[in-house]
Parts: C-alpha cells; sequence; structure tokens
C-alpha cells in the first residue's frame, strides 16, 4: 500500500493513495454521516488550512446546530491563514505565466487578497485605481515600480496580511494617471509577466484565462471581420491563406480590437543585462507623449513586424472594441447597458468584470478551492448557479462566495 499525505503550513492538504479502501476510510463521509463537529472541522480545514482551535470548533459546531452555516464559515475565514495561506495560494498563479504557486508575494496578489478581507465590489480588481501595501510601521523597504522588494520582506517576516495589509493607489504610488489605472492589469507584477516584450497581447490572454475562465482558442470566431487584425499577422501563414481565414482570425479578429486597449503600456527593462524583469518597470506614454517609432502615443511594439502584411491595421490610439458582443461569444454575457468600446484599460477591465462570464468565472474558482473538486453533477451545477446570483446580489462580495461553496462541501 502507497500512501502519500501532504501537509504544509503553506499548502492547501492534499491525499493520494492507492488503496480504495483506506480512501474510502479518510475521504468519503457523506453529508448525513458528518456531524456538525466534523463539518465545522472540514470547513475550517478547506478555508483556513489549518485545524481550528477547540474554542472555534466549538464555536463552529453551535452555529451550524443553530441552523447558521455561513456563521461558521465566517468564523474560520477570521483566521489569519485564510489569508496568508488559502488565498495567496489561489490567487498567486494569476500572476505569472507559469501559473504557478510558487511565486513570491507580489502587489497584485496583495491586492486581490486586501479587495476580498475588506468585502469590495470584486469587480474592482480589473478597473480600479486600488494597491495593497504593507503597513508603514513594520519598517518594510518601501514601495518600489522597479523591484518586489516591498513584497518580498512581507513574506520573509511571515506578516500577517489580514492585519497588515492597508489600500491606497496605483496613481500615488507609481505615477499612473488615475484613468491609467486598472486594477490588478496595471500592477507591477502583471505588467513584468504580462507587458514584458512581446506585443501585449498576453496581458488580454491571461485576464481571459485568470478572470473569465477561457483561453483564447474556446472563443474563436471566424465570422468576425478581421479588420483591427495587426500588420504582424501573416495572412497567409506558410504561403497558405486557409490557414489564417479559418484558424488565425478566429482568435485575433476578436482579440486585437481588444488588446488595443494596452497600446501605451509597456514593461521596461534592461533585455541584456535584466531578462527576466527583476529591475523592471511598468511605463505608460501619457498624454503629450510621442513614441519615437510609431509617431504617436503608441508604443512601439505595437508596430513590430510590420512588413508581414503591410496592408494589415496600424494602431494609432488605445481605442477598442469588443467585436464579440456578435456572434456566439456573446453567450459571455456582456453587460448591455454599457457600450462595448472606449478608450484605454480601465474601460475595457470594465467591460469584462460586467460580464457574465466573468461573476460565474469566480465562483467555479472558490467551488473548485473550497470543494477540492470541479462541479459534477446537476447539484453542483445548481449550487454555482445560485452562487453566481448571490455574488451578484452581495455587490460582488467574494468572501461570501467561499463562505458558500464551504457550507455546500462541509459534508464532502
Amino acid at each position: 500500500m502507497q500512501c502519500i499525505l501532504r501537509i504544509d503550513s503553506h499548502f492547501r492538504r492534499a491525499g493520494i493513495c492507492s488503496t480504495a479502501a483506506l480512501f474510502l476510510a479518510i475521504g468519503a463521509i457523506s453529508v448525513a454521516d458528518a456531524g456538525p463537529r466534523e463539518q465545522a472541522k472540514r470547513m475550517h480545514d478547506r478555508l483556513a488550512g489549518v485545524p481550528p482551535t477547540d474554542a472555534v470548533l466549538s464555536q463552529m459546531e453551535a452555529d451550524i446546530n443553530a441552523g447558521d452555516p455561513i456563521a461558521a464559515a465566517d468564523r474560520a475565514m477570521d483566521n489569519s491563514d485564510f489569508y496568508d495561506v488559502t488565498l495567496k495560494n489561489f490567487v498567486t498563479p494569476w500572476t505569472n505565466r507559469d501559473q504557478t504557486v510558487f511565486a513570491p508575494l507580489n502587489d497584485y496578489t496583495a491586492t486581490v487578497i486586501g479587495i476580498v478581507r475588506d468585502n469590495m465590489d470584486f469587480r474592482k480588481v480589473l478597473y480600479d485605481d486600488i494597491l495593497y501595501v504593507g503597513q508603514s510601521s513594520l519598517g518594510l523597504p518601501s514601495y518600489s515600480v522597479s523591484n518586489n522588494a516591498h513584497y518580498e520582506q512581507i513574506e520573509a517576516l511571515g506578516v500577517d496580511l489580514k492585519a497588515n495589509l492597508v489600500m491606497t493607489t496605483q496613481s500615488a504610488l507609481t505615477g499612473l494617471p488615475a484613468d491609467a489605472t486598472a486594477g490588478v492589469m496595471t500592477t507591477r507584477a502583471a505588467a513584468k509577466a504580462f507587458f514584458i516584450n512581446g506585443t501585449n497581447r498576453a496581458m488580454f490572454r491571461f485576464t481571459l484565462i485568470n478572470h473569465m475562465c477561457s483561453d483564447l482558442e474556446p472563443l474563436k470566431d471566424i465570422s468576425r471581420p478581421p479588420d483591427r487584425i495587426r500588420q504582424d499577422v501573416s495572412r497567409s501563414p506558410g504561403g497558405d491563406s486557409r490557414i489564417f481565414l479559418n484558424n488565425c482570425i478566429g482568435c485575433h479578429s476578436g482579440m486585437d480590437p481588444m488588446v488595443q486597449a494596452f497600446a501605451y503600456y509597456d514593461f521596461q527593462h534592461d533585455k541584456d543585462a535584466d531578462p527576466d524583469g527583476i529591475n523592471g518597470r511598468l511605463v505608460y506614454n501619457n498624454a503629450g507623449m510621442v513614441d519615437t517609432t510609431t509617431g504617436t502615443r503608441v508604443q512601439a511594439k505595437y508596430h513590430i513586424n510590420s512588413d508581414n502584411f503591410k496592408f494589415g491595421y496600424i494602431t494609432t490610439s488605445d481605442r477598442w472594441d469588443n467585436y464579440w458582443r456578435s456572434g456566439p461569444n456573446t453567450v459571455l454575457g456582456w453587460d448591455t447597458s454599457l457600450p462595448g468600446g472606449g478608450s484605454g484599460a480601465k474601460s475595457m477591465g470594465m467591460e469584462l468584470a460586467n460580464s457574465d462570464a466573468f461573476a460565474r468565472c469566480q465562483v467555479k474558482k472558490v467551488f473548485k478551492t473550497v470543494c477540492l473538486r470541479n462541479p459534477g453533477n446537476s447539484s453542483d451545477y445548481g449550487k454555482v448557479d445560485a452562487m453566481v446570483s448571490s455574488f451578484k446580489g452581495s455587490g460582488y462580495n467574494l468572501k461570501k462566495v467561499f463562505g458558500e461553496a464551504a457550507v455546500y462541501c462541509m459534508g464532502d
């Protein structure tokens, strides 16, 4: 019999056992078999990642017996490890291209944790002028636009994130104009991961993955007009135009008009001495600034490989339009009260954050984190639907979603 148990203060408990009988013995307690105390412990373990004290466990048990399991979940989320462990592990993969949890704390992760802690409208994660930093009384290195030392020191010292994160604004600390801030998309960590080099399409793609729960492939739509596809996309890859018409156009016709929102952003670093951008910084072309390559505010990266197809679209501004408001991707549930177009990353972030897909994505991610599985049956899908409605009705309070998921799965 082989059994591997991993219990770590920084990572979710997991068990992998090759003997079915052992698995049944330790993990298959049904809702009917689990009493209030067992349910309370399971909720605490999954929300906080650590066992509860006897006093807290008794309080949670009493809440469940009184018919108020949400109160029990709230007690579990009072534990600092809900923020230091569960939420950190939940968010960190969103901050890097490898989607690994083994990345250091950064301004992206800290800002999401702060938004959840403070019961804020979670849609702001994609458009608000917001940033969370450590308390000044901690004696930390100052927040820097060109390194991550502030957050690395928070992690090295084991600072309690629940007690010591404070909200500020990006415009106050980074020099970005307030109207150029776009939640986590304009944090230094996101810029280092997704604006570095390339064409800024990575920022859009990973925002879809992390906040809409879809990569580009499922959203391919070859029926959208190709008029905003940039010059760097060949119209006959390998000499075969059919590849463009039946494949490339499917992603680029919708993506390129949206990515135009990032036209004034870049991540500046020494590509020879600092290829990974450890000391790089987010840069933004303010009004009146002119890029020497493009002759406009648009960053030079938007004009790279322009010889691939000279008749392609030339980006001259940060005007974006959502071509997916028509066609099969209307299924993403765009907010009809919004115009579906605008200028800059902030308004484009609002477009994404107000979609049904955004709300459903957050619920599905929380469900998997707390229940340790994806929804798998009609009951699960019905609960997800109800949680999406509750999430919207609560003003997009993500902590409430964690609590509801924990209650639903407290007998799993």
